[in-house]
């Protein structure tokens, strides 16, 4: 089984350099750079005013309805604003264990970017305020050139590593502990520019909280094309908690009506009795426009939590449907199956998922 996905990776890796935050493989969909969409120049969050323009005329069913037809995200020429709000309901199904389900608001976020110098420097805020008490998850200041294509942030705000997805559940996300919900404090200083976008990171470091000490240096270059794009991420991690390596490859291309992800991840971690611990994950992704505003997302995952043992992988297969009815709204399910070793139940869980997606 490792050797399928490994080798199903590598080939869709392979064809997309040969031949070929939004969610990505919107932008491998429609050629899209991530500061096309959205204020932070390595995607998610806070949508431009081309990003509010493209989820309604684009992706959407249907357009939303007046008023919310012409919202751009601008309260002024130096303010805009957005939010995004999911709610969901899962059950989940473990051998042997009567079914769960759990049911709320997965969470509530706003985003505001205060341009302070037009162009030139800007100061942005994500905020979480439900569930539970108010969550600062990123918040920095941004000077970039008139042009955006070379900028510095200095704060707290997400690390750049892979594909930015949405589902940080997802193993290569698990695994290099990089994602949506893991915000860092420092500074990145990146360069979005013709073919080429890159970040270098020196941050705290995420793991590096409380007594443990350290720090992070993570580097990110992607090479976009109009066939897709191929990228590569490392991060390296000094603590007193032990050290990390990190590398990963991501591509991304489309066949007709399909736009394909992948990304293999390969992490080695210091501070275990046997030494060094060596974990590899792997994702692919196919996303089918099957008509304007639903998308049908099929995706294999696979995760070896440590090399030196055998037969202990995990695999992940799901199937989730997205359905765009009008601009600001999306409706989404789907089935997750899970498989690991025999005597673990909860490692070949299988799970149901429906989730309500508003945003502005």
């Amino acid at each position: 089984m490792r050797a399928i996905h490994l080798l199903l990776a590598l080939v869709i890796g392979l064809l997309a350099s040969v031949t070929a935050q939004a969610e990505p493989y919107l932008a491998i969909r429609y050629g899209l750079k991530c500061s096309a969409c959205h204020v932070n120049p390595s995607g998610g969050g806070l949508r431009t005013a081309l990003g509010q323009t493209f989820v309604q005329n684009v992706i959407a069913a249907n357009p939303a309805p007046a008023p919310m037809s012409s919202w751009t995200g601008s309260l002024a020429s130096w303010l805009r604003v957005g939010g995004d709000l999911r709610t969901d309901s899962t059950e989940t199904h473990v051998s042997g264990q009567p079914s769960t389900r759990v049911s709320g608001n997965e969470q509530t976020r706003l985003y505001a970017d205060l341009q302070l110098l037009d162009n030139r420097l800007g100061a942005y805020i994500d905020e979480q305020v439900a569930p539970g008490k108010s969550l600062r998850q990123e918040a920095y200041l941004r000077l970039q050139t008139s042009d955006g294509s070379w900028y510095a942030k200095a704060g707290q705000f997400y690390l750049p590593f892979g594909w930015r997805l949405q589902d940080n559940t997802a193993f290569v996300r698990q695994l290099s502990g990089i994602s949506m919900t893991v915000p860092d404090k420092g500074v990145e200083f990146g360069m979005d520019k013709g073919d080429w976008s890159a970040q270098l990171v020196y941050s705290d470091g995420p793991g590096n909280k409380g007594s443990v000490r350290g720090h992070q240096l993570t580097g990110q270059v992607m090479w976009l094309q109009s066939w897709g794009r191929l990228g590569a991420s490392t991060a390296k991690v000094q603590s007193t908690a032990g050290g990390r390596d990190a590398w990963g490859l991501f591509a991304g291309t489309t066949t007709g009506p399909v736009a394909w992800l992948a990304e293999l991840d390969y992490v080695s971690d210091e501070g275990f009795p046997e030494g060094r611990r060596r974990q590899t994950a792997s994702l692919l992704e196919a996303n089918w426009l099957v008509i304007k505003g639903h998308n049908l997302k099929l995706s294999s995952e696979w995760l070896d939590p440590d090399t030196h043992v055998s037969h202990d992988d995990k695999v992940r297969y799901s199937l989730v449907y997205e359905y765009t009815p009008i601009g600001f709204m999306q409706l989404r399910g789907g089935y997750r199956w899970y498989g690991g070793i025999p005597q673990n139940a909860v490692d070949n869980r299988r799970t149901l998922f429906a989730e309500l997606h508003a945003f502005f």
